[in-house]
């Protein structure tokens, strides 16, 4: 079906009917719905293609898509079958090879998810972080901040600003008061260590910029609208040091994981190995 000729046919159903399922009303069970050569496309091949919930010009869009690949598909398999020799066209061998290596695979998958102890002690973090520290060498600095946007003629930001400098939780949990009432956005990210960049994103610039405004504890970002964005630094490691293990730790987790996983693969395979050669099903001549 030409291009023109999808789009022009779709566009009428999606106006005409204003349902989301303007074109599956339209295509009924076994109807023909494009056609190239000797192929056919059905509703059936577009019904889980498309939606609930998304208008009819997405339906459209979505349906002339799926169309389009679909006959181009075809057209290279016509081309192909037309053009490439008898030996060209058998695929034998690459399709069984696929088939080894998918049911491989899925036996790997199940045979780990039956056995692998997802469970990571925060021993275990720590001895990997100690004995691994130069593999955490920080490409950006990480921060713990408290950080607010606020109108600068505000009478409250002096008093957040004091407020969210200091190490009284009294004082924390008033700033976080106070600043509901009078700031646009205040997050307190000062008990989790973050990469600059994603406390950068919150001034709209980038960290080099972002530090280069840092005085003393503070970060000050005045923005065209009559805001400023403010941040208090609670604490910092710069780039090129070692990170902080609790910066570190689901990164530890998902390694120590990772490492279980190739464990018990490696086992199986020995031990499938060790079974054929036991049963005498594995010789090698």
């Amino acid at each position: 079906m030409p291009r023109r000729l999808v789009i022009a046919v779709f566009s009428v159903i999606a106006a005409v009917l204003p349902s989301c399922k303007a074109i599956q009303s339209y295509i009924h069970d076994g109807e023909v719905v494009a056609k190239l050569g000797g192929h056919k496309l059905y509703r059936s091949e577009l019904e889980d293609l498309i939606p609930n919930g998304i208008s009819p010009e997405d339906s459209t869009h979505l349906a002339e898509l799926y169309i389009n690949s679909w006959a181009t598909d075809k057209a290279f398999q016509d081309i192909a079958e037309q053009k490439l020799s008898k030996e060209d066209k058998d695929v034998s061998k690459e399709l069984e090879a696929y088939r080894q290596s998918l049911l491989r695979y899925r036996y790997e998958q199940k045979y780990v998810a039956e056995r692998l102890d997802t469970t990571v002690t925060a021993a275990a973090v720590n001895d990997y972080y100690n004995s691994h520290k130069e593999s955490f060498s920080l490409e950006r600095p990480v921060l713990k901040a408290r950080f607010m946007k606020i109108a600068k003629d505000s009478p409250n930001l002096q008093k957040i600003k004091k407020l969210m400098s200091s190490s009284d939780v009294e004082d924390v949990i008033a700033a976080d008061s106070v600043a509901f009432n009078s700031a646009q956005r205040y997050l307190d990210f000062s008990e989790t260590w973050m990469d600059a960049a994603s406390l950068a994103a919150e001034f709209g610039v980038d960290y080099v910029e972002m530090l280069s405004r840092k005085n003393g504890s503070f970060i000050e970002i005045p923005d065209q609208e009559g805001n400023v964005c403010v941040a208090y630094v609670a604490d910092m490691v710069k780039a090129g040091e070692t990170a902080p293990i609790e910066f570190c730790e689901e990164n530890i987790k998902d390694i120590i994981i990772s490492g279980r996983k190739h464990a018990l693969l490696s086992t199986l395979e020995r031990d499938l190995i060790e079974d054929a050669s036991v049963k005498g099903n594995f010789e090698i001549y």
